[in-house]
């Protein structure tokens, strides 16, 4: 499926535009503020291939979307840029009473979220100056090393006007006051009055001296309560004066107020969180680790890290690293691991390949595909990702384990956040993790589902012809060869065996047949509940699910045709066979009835036609699209 049609689907299925209030995306998932949840139509977003899940948390619906996520929202907000900003005139959610701390949670990662690129890449760079001059590479005092430490440090010097930017979309006020706020409190004559020493007043009203650069939870509060201020002040002045008087009004009450009380509130409120998790990091060693270490991915999915970023940002602002960072590279570990052991169990091939490759992107630091696509699917995997990830957070929080940079990426790629004096001990509960993971997952097991990719292996392009055949319940089993399975020796043409829409193969919404994995061919939309057959020839194989049936023309031409995606799910419900493997049929012979509507409740109904011995032929190629009656030629395969 393209990026552009992903991003159509996926706005249908979550309401249409109407429905949202704004979207934004992290890593690997599009974070959507719905108005109203209940119309989301789940069963639509999990047929998409683009989708490897979704996930709700406090009021923010997730779909997971994994490496291509920049790409579908990029296509997303150019054609409907209205829907990446929020709007000031929100329609109300639905009225389920809202949990006050998963709201809290979700309002600060929807404000830090859309920050991330531009931290993680300043923490990134961070990272590698401390690397160079530790190996030497570099000296620090030399003019590189200050402009590029320029690079890193003045991300999070004026942080304060990131978080005004990013919480003044959130909140719905006017993101240039905003920053006219945050540029108020960090102005330099400011920052030397305040650090002064001497008492401050305002208007007789003392100000308590605190340092704004770095801060985070004083300006979040500030736009907060601003965006009440200015709507108020909105709804009073004459629309003639508004352009120039709310700005002014809402900075003349907010300046005095934050600088008064806001500032000083919120620098107590940050040191109190901060000082309670570190608390639990420093006090809890051992305990906190294995406990917050193999929570840490179910802490990931519900997206309350995110809450902790202002916490993170605090202590690596005053006190020079964070204890919490190191868990989310273990428990990135924990999760590779646990996918490794699975390649290791699994019997099928397409589901080690999957398990392979997403083990890799998962020590890149990219964990969904693994987390999402193969862990959870399967469970026990997931089990053995926590239990790896407990041990190795055990082991670092042990020893003291920090990170001294927020680097954004909790893989390989981000060591360099971890280089320190506890490098080591970060390192080995990463590999602690990976290693503890492996071996549980590979001791539990897997219990593989019954799937298309096991069933439809032994028709993959190339395959020997003479591969057994599984029997249709109740049929003998036919041995290939025994039926002479001809090499083809003339073109062979094939006719629409089902009425409705014949399209290209590459928009089955399948990567197997999609992208031509089991052969070239065509596919069908049909609006008719019956299949027959395209040739005349010899049923080499009936699915016991009933779903799928593969013939051989006389003339050599190997046929697969697969009703609808995953629907051996159903196990042959609102299937019947009227054939069985190794019968003779004449073309347009009934070969399957099923019952449409109640199928597609359920599935997506595309049907696949794929010549699996694409091999034999020069080209295969479709003869007609669009509507098409069951008899009608449909396809071509030439010597």
């Amino acid at each position: 499926m393209k990026h552009q049609e992903a991003a159509q689907e996926i706005i249908k299925a979550v309401g249409g535009t109407k429905n949202i209030n704004s979207v934004y995306h992290c890593v690997t998932r599009l974070r959507f503020d719905l108005k109203d949840n209940d119309k989301v139509d789940n069963g639509s977003l999990n047929k998409l291939d683009k989708v490897m899940g979704t996930n709700i948390s406090g009021d923010q619906f997730q779909v997971i979307i994994g490496n291509d996520v920049s790409k579908v929202f990029d296509v997303m907000v150019k054609e409907h840029p209205a829907i990446q900003q929020s709007t000031e005139n929100k329609e109300p959610k639905s009225d389920k009473k809202q949990n006050v701390v998963l709201k809290i949670f979700e309002t600060i990662a929807g404000v830090f979220a859309p920050m991330l690129p531009a931290i993680t890449a300043a923490g990134m760079l961070k990272g590698l100056l401390a690397l160079f001059v530790s190996l030497g590479w570099m000296s620090a005092g030399t003019d590189t090393y200050r402009i590029l430490s320029a690079i890193g440090d003045g991300v999070f010097h004026y942080l304060p006007l990131l978080i005004a930017v990013s919480a003044a979309r959130k909140f719905g006020s006017n993101p240039f006051v905003a920053i006219a706020l945050g540029t108020a409190l960090m102005y330099p004559d400011m920052t030397a009055l305040l650090s002064s020493g001497e008492s401050v007043g305002f208007l007789g009203i003392p100000v308590t001296a605190v340092s704004y650069a770095s801060s985070v939870i004083p300006i979040l509060l500030a736009v907060w309560l601003m965006s009440y201020v200015e709507k108020w002040v909105d709804r009073v002045i004459p629309a003639a004066l508004k352009l120039l008087l709310v700005p002014l009004i809402t900075l003349l009450v907010m300046v005095p107020v934050t600088l008064i009380a806001i500032g000083p509130l919120g620098t107590f409120v940050g040191s109190g969180l901060s000082g309670g998790i570190n608390w639990l990091l420093n006090e809890g060693g051992l305990i906190a680790g294995i406990v917050l270490g193999g929570a840490m991915a179910l802490i990931i999915m519900t997206g309350m890290h995110y809450a902790l970023v202002p916490i993170i940002l605090s202590n690596i602002a005053t006190l020079g690293f964070d204890k919490f960072l190191p868990l989310t590279f273990i428990s990135n570990m924990g999760q590779a691991g646990a996918t490794l052991g699975v390649f290791f169990r699994a019997k099928d091939k397409k589901l080690k390949t999957v398990a392979l490759s997403t083990s890799f992107t998962a020590l890149m630091g990219v964990t969904e595909p693994a987390m999402y696509g193969v862990n959870m699917k399967y469970k026990k995997p997931f089990a053995a990702a926590m239990i790896g990830s407990a041990v190795g957070g055990g082991f670092a929080l042990a020893f003291g384990a920090k990170a001294y940079v927020l680097a954004g990426n909790g893989g390989l790629p981000g060591l360099p956040s971890l280089i320190g004096q506890t490098f080591w001990y970060s390192f080995g509960g990463m590999i602690l993790a990976f290693v503890v993971g492996t071996i549980m997952s590979t001791i539990f097991g897997i219990k593989e589902e019954e799937g298309d990719a096991e069933a439809l292996a032994q028709f993959s392009p190339g395959a020997s012809s003479a591969a057994a055949t599984a029997p249709s319940s109740g049929a003998a089993s036919v041995n290939v060869d025994d039926m002479g399975a001809p090499t083809p020796t003339s073109n062979a043409v094939a006719v629409a065996p089902m009425t409705g829409k014949s399209i290209p193969l590459k928009e089955v919404n399948d990567p197997t047949f999609g992208d031509e994995l089991m052969g070239k061919g065509v596919a069908f939309v049909p609006t008719v509940g019956e299949l027959v057959s395209p040739v005349t020839g010899t049923i080499m194989n009936v699915f016991k699910t009933k779903h799928a049936i593969v013939v051989r023309s006389d003339n050599g031409m190997e046929l697969l045709i697969h009703v609808g995606i995953n629907t051996v799910k159903l196990r042959g419900q609102y299937f019947d066979a009227h054939v069985a493997t190794g019968a003779r049929v004449q073309a347009g012979d009934k070969l399957l009835t099923f019952e449409l509507a109640e199928i597609a409740k359920e599935y997506d109904i595309t049907t696949a036609m794929v010549v699996t011995n694409t091999a034999d032929y020069k080209q295969v190629l479709p003869v007609k699209l669009g509507e098409i009656t069951m008899g009608e030629d449909v396809l071509k395969a030439e010597i």
